[in-house]
C-alpha cells in the first residue's frame, strides 16, 4: 500500500473513533481521490457534457457525508461504497437524460472493449451496464459486486480482493468470467 493509502486508512480509522481533526485532514484526500475516479469515468464522454466530474464528486461526497455514519474499514472499503454511490448518481442522471431524449436510438447502444474497463462511459451505457449488473447479481452476486468495484470505483485486483475478503487469484479468475458474461450480455443489448 502506498503512503497516501496508509494515511487514508489511518485517518478513516481515526474518524471512526470520533477524531474530528482526522476528519478535517481526510477530506482533501477523499476529495482528490473521488475527483480522480469521476474524472477517469467521464473523460471519454462527449464534449460539452452537462455532468462534470466536480459536480459528480460533490454529489457523491454529500451522499457519503450526509447519510448514516459508516465504519470505514479501510481505503478500499470507502471507495467501494463511493463506487456504489457514483453508480446510482450516474444511473439517475442517465435515466433523466434518456427520458429527455424519449428513448432516442442511442439509448440502447453499448460500446465495449474486450477488457470491460474500456467500456465507453457514455451516459446511455450506464443504464445498460446497470441492468446487466442486476441480471448478473441474480446469477452471481459476488461477480456483480466485483464488476462494480472495478468499473465504477476503478479499484485494482488487490483492492477488490481486500474489500471482498477473498484472494487476488479468486478475483482475477472471477473478473475473467464476469467480463466474458457481461461482454456477451451487453453485445446482445446493443444488437437489439
Amino acid at each position: 500500500m502506498s503512503g497516501i493509502d496508509d494515511d487514508m486508512t489511518t485517518l478513516l480509522a481515526q474518524v471512526r473513533e470520533g477524531n474530528q481533526g482526522a476528519a478535517e485532514r481526510l477530506l482533501p484526500l477523499i476529495y482528490a481521490e473521488l475527483r480522480k475516479m469521476a474524472g477517469a469515468y467521464l473523460q471519454r464522454e462527449r464534449p460539452g457534457h452537462t455532468l462534470q466530474a466536480t459536480a459528480l464528486v460533490n454529489e457523491v461526497y454529500l451522499r457519503l457525508a450526509g447519510g448514516e455514519p459508516i465504519s470505514w474499514q479501510n481505503r478500499a472499503h470507502f471507495f467501494a461504497i463511493a463506487a456504489n454511490s457514483m453508480r446510482q448518481i450516474l444511473l439517475d442522471y442517465a435515466r433523466r437524460r434518456r427520458t429527455d431524449k424519449r428513448g432516442g436510438k442511442d439509448a440502447h447502444q453499448v460500446d465495449l472493449a474486450p477488457d470491460l474497463l474500456g467500456v465507453s462511459p457514455k451516459i446511455e451505457n450506464v443504464i445498460a451496464i446497470d441492468e446487466a449488473l442486476e441480471r448478473l447479481a441474480q446469477i452471481d452476486a459476488r461477480q456483480s459486486r466485483l464488476v462494480e468495484l472495478r468499473f465504477f470505483a476503478g479499484l485494482n485486483v488487490e483492492e477488490v480482493a481486500e474489500v471482498m475478503g477473498v484472494s487476488a487469484v479468486t478475483i482475477k479468475r472471477e473478473w475473467r468470467s464476469a467480463k466474458a458474461w457481461l461482454y456477451r450480455e451487453l453485445k446482445t443489448v446493443g444488437a437489439e
